[in-house]
């Protein structure tokens, strides 16, 4: 497309010194890719799982390990590290917990097409049981950072994706983009700044970043919900189910904090949606749609939206 840039390349991001065995075992069965992930005690969020954003780290590592560390060749290197990622959709089935043993991602590809392809996840445990958390799949588009602008995929490069093409694509419900709801009145908008550790290699906010932007944004748009309707379950009180993003535009460091706004779509029986824009005044960076549903930390399971939740919910929903 004419004039519009893609972003968030995937970055080189190896496992650091921790007190587990040498944490990376990969290889490739039948056409997915293997690579042993090892937890971090920072990981894990106030409910003592891995939260959602990490996740989005997690496979990045994956991709990268399995494009450049254990590729099928030296041709598929320029797409671990010169891509961009155009969209990422993920369906959380489970919560994970802190283990001295790795978690497992199974990557593979879906679909390559002219100037893009298509890789799909599954986070689940090593052993026997093999009990998926996590669903995932990413849209990423070869870029010459020397040309600044998208390529095509080489024919090489599509004969070293062919090595993990063939696996059947792994339903996560429908694909459909955000719409641009900025000129609605947003319940919420959230000023956000960009620290100096969110810029990756190619000098752009890293792409796993915007997704914690829309995480800090949600979590203060309920918190507010929370402090004006008495009963409106707390940060903790609700979990993520799926989370999609699509990124238009790179964010480069500044001292100017970026916005997101939210704002609240539908209500379910024990769910609701969230979509959001990270944007300033003059650019949209990326809009994200979340669901999340109501979750009682003491029992670990989902429960209904309670009825004060309900009646905060309904005050500010918006029409799409």
């Amino acid at each position: 497309m004419k004039g519009k840039r893609l972003l968030s390349p995937a970055r080189v991001s190896l496992p650091p010194m921790t007190a587990v065995p040498p944490p990376v075992l990969c290889h490739t069965l039948r056409v997915r890719h293997l690579y042993d992930c090892p937890l971090r005690w920072a990981d894990m969020d106030s409910l003592g799982h891995v939260n959602n954003v990490v996740y989005v780290d997690y496979l990045q590592e994956a991709r990268v390990d399995m494009m450049r560390i254990h590729a099928p060749g030296p041709e598929a290197a320029e797409l671990a590290e010169g891509v961009v990622v155009v969209s990422h959709e993920l369906e959380y089935a489970r919560p994970l917990v802190f283990a001295p043993e790795p978690v497992r991602i199974e990557s593979w590809v879906e679909q390559v097409r002219a100037a893009s392809f298509r890789l799909g996840y599954e986070v689940v445990d090593a052993g026997p049981d093999r009990r998926v958390y996590l669903r995932a799949s990413s849209l990423l588009a070869p870029f010459s950072f020397t040309d600044d602008r998208p390529r095509r995929i080489r024919d090489d490069e599509r004969t070293a994706l062919g090595v993990y093409t063939g696996e059947p694509v792994v339903e996560r419900g429908p694909r459909s983009s955000v719409p641009d709801l900025r000129g609605s009145s947003p319940a919420h908008t959230y000023s956000c700044r960009v620290r100096w550790s969110d810029i990756d290699s190619y000098g752009h906010v890293n792409n796993v970043k915007y997704v914690e932007y829309c995480q800090e944004a949600r979590i203060a748009f309920i918190s507010s919900l929370a402090a004006a309707e008495p009963g409106v379950g707390t940060v903790g009180g609700f979990v993520v189910a799926r989370f999609d993003i699509s990124y238009q535009r790179p964010i480069e460091f500044r001292l100017e904090p970026v916005q997101v706004s939210t704002w609240l779509t539908r209500i379910g029986r024990s769910s609701f949606e969230l979509q959001a824009a990270v944007h300033d005044e003059e650019t949209v960076f990326a809009t994200a749609r979340a669901v999340l549903v109501g979750f009682d930390p003491a029992a670990g399971r989902s429960r209904p939206l309670g009825d004060s939740e309900r009646k905060s919910f309904e005050s500010v929903l918006v029409s799409v």
